[in-house]
């Protein structure tokens, strides 16, 4: 599959090094790269089958400075990707060789801990984990938890909307972020929300929360922090078929059981996990359940009562549950170690995000098997099982001629089945390159047309991370006709490696 980007700015090239002294004065010193070899760790992200040198890359430290640079940007008409951590797996970050890269990584201050208000304000920059570890000696915890937790930034989720093994029960990004600050194209800073649980007027959070950086630039957090549960317990449940699994999910949440966690792996992930964790996983079933229930205690054994029984009747042939908090958090390490673990079993793999109704599991689960033999590919499954994200891994060896191509068409096909039963194209990987090509399988030109209202609305000139999420570009003029006419951008082929 070739993915598409926009045509290089031969113009703006030519201005290089006079773009480059003038962003070296808004952000002096190592603030600003721009020879080829310190720029090499910044030409891709998470999906490393796609990379592209920056033209320049600058990483501010200030508000003031995004600002700065945003502005210089937008007055002299040059492209802009922001980058938090570079964790996406869909290209979200992917750099433009025309483009400054706007690197997040100096906000790393957790600026105020707000314990009677629960909230803590962070920067950008700061992981994921490291908002719950701020706050765990007073027993809260920040919900959403990917497992890239230890790595991602909290910018990045929000770009993303991530969520996490947690977010059946406690919601994504979205329901956990109460407000920001966002430096637009133009340089205006803006404050969006707060502390309060509801603001008034349009929900705007939930315009930038999944953005991606088309619309702004975030440079400071507002995030809702939560009591840890008095009690967690989490239940191990192995099945001989797959689909059996898929049925006790559905069965879990149709008996109005909501568990903190429910994740699901199949024999390929939970062989790979094991040999990386020593997790203590069984090695003789097709399918394990991990399953989380939190609360007070007396509801938790309850409901660990039922959750048993519920497991016994889809046919469950394992079922360990854990005794301490260590030995909970020990079953969860092999799930959240997956991805590195597959790592190992593979020279290369892709990583899919799509969701689809509970309820269609088991026929997804079937489809994608017969999907396997098709393109001749493994492909390890671990999904958020409770709320329908799906994650396969479709492992492959870029070195063997055909096998990345078949590998990408593999996955754009689980994603069309995703959408074929009534679910989406993301969970919370985000659209970026991958899926944006895919974007018309769920979205008509009309639908298409009012996201890019959206969009013109906060960058006008379509400067911020041009060439993501929508597959025909049209101009901001164009869109605002009655009857749109643009094409495609002329957009040459983009290496892959």
């Amino acid at each position: 599959m070739t993915i598409l980007m926009p045509e290089p700015d031969q113009a703006v090239l030519a201005r290089r090094d006079e773009i480059v002294a003038a962003l070296r004065k808004i952000v002096p010193g190592e603030g600003t790269i721009s020879s080829a070899a310190e720029m090499k760790p910044y030409e891709s992200d998470g999906l490393m089958a796609y990379r592209q040198p920056p033209m320049v890359v600058v990483l501010p430290s200030t508000t003031q400075q995004v600002s700065e640079v945003l502005r210089y940007c937008h007055q002299h008409g040059i492209k802009v990707v922001p980058r938090g951590s570079g964790t996406s797996l869909s290209g979200g970050a992917l750099p433009l060789a025309d483009a400054v890269l706007l690197g997040l990584g100096k906000f790393k201050r957790i600026r105020e801990i707000d314990f009677d208000n629960r909230a803590v304000v962070v920067e950008p920059g700061v992981t994921n984990l490291a908002i719950s570890q701020a706050v765990d000696h007073a027993g809260f915890y920040y919900a959403p938890d990917p497992s890239s937790q230890i790595a991602c930034s909290i910018g990045g989720n929000i770009a993303e909307n991530s969520g996490g093994v947690h977010c059946l029960k406690y919601g994504m990004t979205t329901n956990n972020v109460l407000g920001c600050e966002i430096v637009l194209m133009n340089g205006e800073i803006l404050r969006i929300g707060g502390k309060c649980a509801e603001n008034a007027g349009y929900d705007l959070m939930g315009v930038i929360t999944g953005s991606e950086g088309l619309l702004g630039v975030v440079t400071e957090v507002t995030v809702r922090i939560l009591r840890k549960p008095e009690t967690a317990r989490a239940l191990m449940v192995g099945f001989t078929d797959v689909e059996a699994a898929g049925q006790c999910v559905a069965d879990i949440i149709s008996a109005g059981i909501i568990p903190g966690g429910m994740e699901m792996m199949d024999r390929p992930a939970i062989h790979a996990a094991e040999a990386f964790v020593h997790a203590g996983y069984p090695l003789d079933v097709e399918a394990l359940l991990i399953i989380e229930l939190d609360g007070p205690q007396v509801e938790v054994d309850e409901l660990i009562t039922r959750v048993e029984t519920i497991a016994l009747g889809c046919g469950s042939t394992t079922c360990q549950i854990s005794t301490s908090e260590q030995e909970r958090l020990l079953f969860w390490s092999g799930r959240k170690a997956a991805f590195p673990a597959v790592g190992r079993i593979s020279p290369d793999y892709l990583c899919m995000d799509g969701t689809i109704p509970r309820a269609q599991l088991p026929l997804v689960l079937r489809r994608m098997n017969e999907m396997s033999e098709k393109y001749g590919l493994r492909v390890a499954n671990v999904f958020h099982a409770g709320d329908g994200n799906l994650h396969p891994l479709i492992l492959y060896d870029a070195n063997q001629p055909g096998e990345q191509d078949r590998a990408e068409a593999f996955g754009a096909d689980i994603l069309r089945l995703c959408v074929e039963v009534g679910g989406v194209l993301t969970g919370e990987h985000g659209v970026g390159i991958e899926k944006r090509d895919l974007m018309p399988e769920m979205f008509s030109d009309i639908d298409l047309n009012q996201q890019q209202r959206l969009k013109c609305a906060f960058d006008a000139d379509g400067l911020l991370n041009p060439g993501k999420v929508f597959p025909t570009l049209h101009r901001c003029a164009e869109l605002g006709r009655m009857h749109v006419h643009g094409g495609k951008l002329p957009f040459p082929d983009l290496p892959r490696f």
